[in-house]
């Protein structure tokens, strides 16, 4: 799953990356560190502009909030459990089938946080000793520094209890998709620590290759089967993963440090 990243790139890297051709100045992010759902991220999609002569997409560095609210929804309040779509099933869900078809996005990222028991708090908790075993954090991230491109969807929803006018009368927001994780060996991983992703969670963020970028924010795309061709996970052996700060646990901790490796975990031994 994804429930926490870190996003620290600024627009100006992100234009380059990405070839952006739209963004508003005001729509500028903070560097952000400990991402959390329900907060305002950037995402990267292909639309047309609104009101322009031309029909034609263009490349927008977008802000939305992280929390899916499907269009047919009475209130957004559901959104922030709605932070993740399995890539498995996301054809045929209701919340999310539309958006598949039309309306993709990419969601970059430094990297993904997750956490894992340690063995001794395992133990405590089959003893009955502990009830919430304490967990350590990973920062999962490109082995070669890249941009993690987290392949995600976006969706409008109108508050009818609002004006047209009204700066809340429309949300955007959007969703990650996750895929099964990697059990390849991992291309750095911590020598005390998971060998691979698989060993850390079950699900990972579905990270798309710059060769599949054009063909995932083109709206014109709309087979379902051509779509999930797109779904494939990324080639094995491009991820590290190492220990963090429980730090990051706690989304109110927020900044750089939080991104600094551990020589060792703080919990105790995990594998």
């Amino acid at each position: 799953m994804c429930g926490r990243y870190a996003s620290s790139r600024g627009p100006g890297d992100l234009a380059g990356i990405f070839e952006i051709e739209k963004w508003e100045p005001e729509e500028t992010l903070e560097p952000d560190y400990n991402v959390a759902p329900t907060k305002e991220v950037y995402a990267v999609l292909d639309r047309p502009l609104k009101d322009a002569d031309s029909p034609r997409p263009v490349r927008q560095l977008r802000r939305l909030t992280w929390g899916l609210v499907p269009s047919w929804a009475k209130t957004p309040e559901g959104g922030a459990r709605m932070i993740n779509a399995r890539a498995e099933t996301v054809h045929e869900k209701p919340a999310y089938r539309r958006a598949f078809a039309a309306r993709r996005c990419i969601l970059p990222a430094d990297g993904y946080y997750e956490w894992v028991t340690g063995e001794q708090e395992r133990d405590l908790e089959v003893e009955g000793r502990k009830k919430r075993p304490r967990k350590q954090p990973y920062f999962v991230l490109p082995a070669d520094g890249s941009v993690f491109a987290m392949a995600g969807l976006y969706e409008f929803w109108r508050d009818r209890t609002l004006p047209d006018d009204h700066p809340r009368a429309w949300w955007v927001t959007c969703s990650v998709l996750t895929t099964e994780a990697e059990r390849t060996p991992l291309a750095v991983a911590p020598a005390d620590g998971p060998h691979s992703l698989a060993d850390i969670h079950p699900r990972m963020p579905l990270m798309l290759t710059p060769d599949r970028w054009d063909a995932w924010l083109d709206p014109a795309r709309t087979d379902p089967d051509g779509l999930r061709e797109l779904l494939a996970p990324p080639p094995a052996g491009l991820m590290r993963a190492y220990p963090v700060s429980t730090a990051v646990s706690n989304v109110r901790n927020n900044g750089a440090e939080l991104l600094k490796e551990l020589e060792a975990p703080e919990v105790g031994t995990l594998f």
